[in-house]
Order: structure tokens, then sequence, then C-alpha cells
């Protein structure tokens, strides 16, 4: 083999790119400072560009397929190197292949909760993330503007501008949507494409495009969350006044399921504490309903109940109110025997021959035989 043999085979004659990645946004062919021999073959797959680079200068670029290199299909590589009469010798130029597939799944979201104004609630301070893909739309542009001479130029060397792009403009565009807050989630795919819509100028400033935008979560912080919890809890309840009797109601029916197998006098003071509390706390409930606006840190109003006093171990025990007698009968704690005072009686007497108390016992079940 002769010199001029041997120093044609160190010429490149195959230029290619087989991408074994999944995150190379640029990579540039390694020449080693061999020349390229004239007439070498050039393959593009698909999804790929090759742009050739002359001293700086962006020269030809060729889009998928197999190709010959000669001065006849790199015309301003030509001009560069002043080949005005054609030229078959070997030659040196920086080669690119610049993917132009999609780039899926790159991450975007709030570092910290962004301040926008709701409609309802006013200032609120919301955190969002998604997803979002691109591609290269302009291979000159973002050779150019971007990656410049970068032998290899991946995904995240860019990724953190986009990201801070979209959740500049994105939450931009979410508190001009006037979307209230509520019904945020329900709107995502809205929020999308108007997300995507004011950040595509932005990445066209790049050669790249935004292809898809995905939003997948927008939440309040968790204080005021739970708020609503509690708004939603006070929704769902309704009156709180009925809502207090079925639960006194529930108490009662657990206790009178405590009587099988169990203690008569313990169930039976749990069915007269269920509906003392049913009549007192629905008598609150009542009373804030007609005044609502009622002040706190006023004295309660004043009631007509009269009070009693009943002889408990030989000793006078009191005064009880009425309610506080109901439960007591309910409880066994009274019964018709048990002797009672109240003002304007002469002297003690039976329980069971007070009017207010007769009308107590009469509404009482009869004994368990």
């Amino acid at each position: 083999m002769s010199f001029f043999d041997r120093l044609l085979n160190e010429l490149i004659d195959v230029i290619e790119w087989v991408d074994t990645t999944q995150d190379t946004l640029v990579w540039k062919f390694p020449r080693n400072d061999n020349a390229i021999k004239m007439g070498a073959k050039l393959i593009v797959r698909e999804s790929q560009v090759a742009i050739f680079i002359n001293e700086g200068q962006i020269a030809d670029v060729f889009t998928p397929g197999t190709y010959e290199l000669h001065t006849q299909n790199m015309p301003l590589l030509t001009t560069l190197m002043s080949w005005k009469y054609g030229f078959n010798s070997p030659f040196k130029a920086d080669v690119y292949f610049v993917s132009m597939r999609q780039f899926l799944n790159q991450r975007w979201g709030t570092k910290n909760p962004v301040m926008l104004r709701d409609a309802e609630f006013g200032p609120v301070r919301l955190r969002a993330f998604g997803s979002f893909n691109f591609k290269v739309q302009d291979p000159r542009l973002f050779l150019k503007e971007i990656s410049a001479t970068n032998p290899d130029f991946l995904v995240d060397n860019v990724n953190e501008q986009l990201r801070n792009t979209v959740v500049a403009k994105g939450m931009d565009a979410v508190a001009q949507s006037k979307i209230n807050v509520l019904d945020l989630t329900a709107n995502y795919n809205e929020l999308g494409t108007l997300i995507a819509q004011s950040i595509e100028p932005d990445f066209e400033e790049l050669g790249l495009t935004l292809t898809k935008l995905l939003v997948e979560n927008i939440s309040l912080p968790p204080e005021v969350e739970e708020a609503l919890d509690k708004r939603s809890q006070m929704g769902i309840v309704g009156n709180l006044g009925a809502y207090a009797q079925f639960q006194a109601a529930n108490a009662m029916e657990k206790a009178a399921e405590n009587t099988i197998g169990g203690n008569l006098g313990a169930a039976g003071m749990g069915i007269g504490v269920g509906a003392a509390m049913m009549g007192q706390v629905g008598n609150i409930f009542q009373q804030n309903q007609f005044n609502p606006n009622a002040d706190k840190n006023s004295p309660p109003p004043i009631t007509s109940d009269i009070e009693y006093h009943i002889v408990k171990d030989g000793k006078s025990d009191g005064p009880h109110s009425l309610s506080e007698l109901r439960t007591m009968i309910a409880g066994n704690l009274v019964n018709r025997e048990t002797m009672i005072w109240t003002k304007g009686m002469a002297t003690w007497a039976v329980a069971g021959s007070v009017d207010d108390l007769a009308a107590i016992f009469n509404n009482q079940p009869p004994p368990i035989a």
C-alpha cells in the first residue's frame, strides 16, 4: 500500500450519529482534526439534522437521508471555503447532529407558593406542578443561540431555564384566567392550554417548540385546606340544631343497645342523659337560630324554670332545675316516692304529687319485668 493510499484510509469517509441516549439534544461528530474525504458518505437518520460549521459560521444543513458529499450539495460551505471552481481534496469542518425528536415528561413546579388574588377568598398562595414535552423546531437557531460549540448538549443543560419559564409565565396565565380557586381542579386542561399559549413565544426564541403541557396539581397551603375542609363540613351538617339532636339520638340508641345483657340501670341513665342532651342542646341551637348575632360575652337570658330540692341520703340536695330532674328521673335516681320541695310549698311532698314532675313520670316507660 502506497503512502497516498494510507493517507486516504485515515480520512473520514462515513459521518453518522447512532443516538443511544434519551437526553442528548446536540452531538458533535468527533473529527479529531482528521480531514473529511470529499465524496464521504453522510447518514442522517429520522428525527435528526446534520449541520456543517466552518470557522464558527453555520453552513449547510442536511435533513434525514444519505448523502455523498461534494461541492454541489454543500453550496454554502463551498462559498465559505472559496471553492470557486469545484474542489475534490479533503476538507475540515465541524459537523453537529441535532436531535429533532420529542423530549417527554419534563417536570415543572413552583419552588415556593405563588400569591394570587381570588374573587371569593381574596389573596391566596398556590402551589402547582406538572409536566411538559418539547422538541427542537429550528436547529440553526438553537445551535446558534443555545448549544453553541458544546460537543454534547443535554436536556439538563436547558431544562432549568425551561422550567423557570413555565412557572413564571404559567402562573401569570392562571391569574389572568380569573378562574376561582375552588374551580381550578375542574379546569386543568384549560389551564394547560392557557399556559402553553403564554410560553410558546419564549420557546420559539430558543429554537424550540412546546408540544404539550399538563397541569397535574394546583394546591393551597395546608392550613387553608384545613379551613376549607371545616367549611365543607359545616355545609354538609346544615342545621346545627338538628345535627345536635341527631347526635343525641344516636347516643340514646347506643345506650339502649347496651341493655342487652348489660346493666339496665346504667342503660336507663344513658337514655336519660341522651334525652336531656337532646333537649338542652336543641334549645341552645334554637336560641342561636333566632338570634344569630347574639353577643357571646353578654349574660344568658333569664329563664323561669323552677328549682327543686330533693331528699338524698336523709339530707337536702339541690337546688335542681326541672331539666336536671328529668335526667335524674330517667336514670332512676329520682322516683315518685322521692321527697321534694320548692319555693311556695308549705312542706316536703312526694315527687309524684307535684304536677310538673307527675307529667315526667307519666312519660317514662314502665320497668322491665
